[in-house]
């Protein structure tokens, strides 16, 4: 869920945001925290809550993974991918972020990871990020690859999830008409995002939508229907909120727009 490809140029200077300290304890906790770690006031959004786990059980018609493969690009610090080994028998795993493949790979193998929850400047909490109870963690592995340019080898999946992913690629295009050599006849393919587009990670023209071309307002979910027309066909559309603490008063408070695509033969 976000990062799966390099940042910009503008962006290196600085270093990949996604490998450092704040995001990744900022990710731990947006996948793995309790209700009361992330939102303890008896108010706020309590359905943006749980956004990893929603992504698979609101998207993913696991009737039809079953004892299948699962792909989570942009899988970040790995929550999706657990829960999609509820119902598939592989899953794998793949973000940009070296840190962020660690840390899945960490719980993974050792069941819980420290971190440090922010709460008010210098201070904070110690929390720890634990597998999730009824997962094999034999059915998941995770590893560093760049979305645009998977390694080959990886076969073809029931299901491939892209999760806020789509608005932190430098050329998404080429990432989603990549899409059909990854998923089978039938299969799925979920993409979710709030549509955040920034010329930091993806260059003006190569955004899929909210922005103007030839005199007329071009949406995100028009580009993905251009993008994926021939290869997929659009079964389900919802909006799917999410809340992501950056500190006990502050948060990020977004909708993505959820749509899940069925390949065609």
């Amino acid at each position: 869920m976000r990062t799966a490809t390099s940042p910009q140029p503008g962006l290196e200077k600085s270093g990949n945001p996604y490998e450092t300290d704040r995001l990744l304890n900022e990710y731990l906790l947006f996948h793995y925290g309790s209700e009361a770690e992330v939102l303890p006031y008896p108010f706020g959004p309590r359905e943006a809550l749980g956004y990893a786990v929603r992504c698979v059980r609101e998207c993913v018609d696991a009737r039809r993974v079953a004892g299948g493969r699962a792909l989570d690009l942009g899988c970040a610090v790995g929550r999706s991918s657990f829960e999609l080994a509820r119902d598939c028998g592989e899953v794998v795993g793949v973000d940009y972020s070296q840190r962020f493949v660690d840390a899945a790979e960490a719980i993974r193998v050792q069941g819980e990871l420290p971190y440090f929850r922010a709460d008010e400047g210098e201070l904070g909490t110690r929390l720890v990020a634990r597998r999730p109870e009824g997962v094999e963690p034999g059915r998941v592995r995770f590893e560093r690859g760049d979305a645009q340019e998977l390694r080959e080898g990886l076969g073809k999946f029931d299901v491939v999830l892209m999760a806020n992913l789509i608005d932190r690629l430098g050329d998404p295009e080429r990432c989603l008409r990549r899409a059909r050599e990854w998923v089978r006849v039938g299969g799925q393919l979920v993409v979710t995002s709030p549509y955040t587009w920034m010329s930091e990670y993806t260059p003006q023209t190569h955004w899929l939508g909210g922005t103007e071309r030839e005199g007329g307002a071009v949406r995100t979910l028009d580009g993905l229907g251009r993008v994926l027309a021939g290869d997929f066909a659009l079964e389900m559309r919802r909006d799917l909120p999410f809340l992501i603490r950056e500190h006990a008063r502050k948060f990020q408070w977004s909708v993505a727009e959820a749509t899940v695509w069925r390949r065609l033969g």
